[in-house]
C-alpha cells in the first residue's frame, strides 16, 4: 500500500481555508455572528468527541444521531481500505466490529476546524487507537489523520464525510488472550460474527 499513498496535507485532503478567525469590525449583530461561529466550532469538537465515545462503547443509537443519513466513509489502514456510503451501512459494519470480544480505545486530538459557512465546516483530527480482538488474540495500535466534512441541519451539526489514512499501524498476534479486569463491551458489544 505504501506506493499508493498520497501526501497528507490540506490540499490533498480537500481542506480549504475557512472564514477568518478575527473579530468583525461591525456592531453587535456582527459580534453575535462571531460568537455563534465560535459556538459552532465547539459544537463540532463535542460532536467528534461524542463520535469516539460512542464507537468505543458500541452506542450505535447515539452514534446514529451524529451521522448524516448520507454519510460517506473512506478509511485506509495498513492492509485495508474501507469505503461505505450511508449511515445504515456504516452503523451495521461498526456494530459487527465492536463485539463482546473487542476492547477499543480511540483518542482524537488536535482539531483543526475550518468554518466554511454558517452550515458547513471541515475538520482534521489526529487519532491514536488501540483495538484488541480477544477471541482471535489479535491487537492493533497506531495513529491516523481523520478529515471530515460537517453540515448543520435543523440547528444540529452532523458528520457528512469522514475519511482517514493511517500514519502508522502495528498489528500483533498475541501469545495469549488478554484477561482484562474490566471489559465494557463484554456486556454491551454485539455478538461476535467471527
Amino acid at each position: 500500500m505504501s506506493a499508493e499513498r498520497q501526501k497528507l496535507n490540506k490540499q490533498t485532503m480537500g481542506i480549504t481555508d475557512g472564514l477568518p478567525l478575527q473579530v468583525s469590525d461591525g456592531g453587535i449583530e456582527e459580534l453575535r455572528r462571531d460568537i455563534q461561529r465560535l459556538m459552532d466550532m465547539e459544537a463540532i469538537r463535542q460532536l467528534k468527541h461524542a463520535y469516539f465515545r460512542c464507537v468505543d462503547t458500541a452506542n450505535m443509537d447515539e452514534l446514529a444521531t451524529l451521522l448524516h443519513p448520507d454519510v460517506i466513509v473512506d478509511f485506509k489502514g495498513g492492509n485495508y481500505h474501507w469505503q461505505l456510503e450511508g449511515r445504515d451501512a456504516y452503523l451495521e459494519n461498526l456494530h459487527t466490529s465492536f463485539s463482546k470480544q473487542a476492547i477499543t480505545q480511540h483518542h482524537g486530538h488536535h482539531p483543526e476546524i475550518q468554518m466554511l459557512s454558517d452550515t458547513e465546516a471541515t475538520g482534521i483530527w489526529y487519532l491514536e487507537d488501540k483495538f484488541w480482538v480477544l477471541n482471535h488474540r489479535f491487537f492493533t495500535t497506531g495513529t491516523l489523520l481523520y478529515w471530515d466534512r460537517y453540515v448543520k441541519e435543523d440547528g444540529r451539526w452532523q458528520i457528512l464525510e469522514t475519511r482517514y489514512e493511517r500514519l502508522y499501524e502495528f498489528t500483533d498476534q498475541l501469545e495469549e488472550s488478554p484477561t482484562p479486569a474490566s471489559h465494557y463491551l463484554a456486556t454491551h458489544g454485539s455478538e461476535p460474527k467471527f
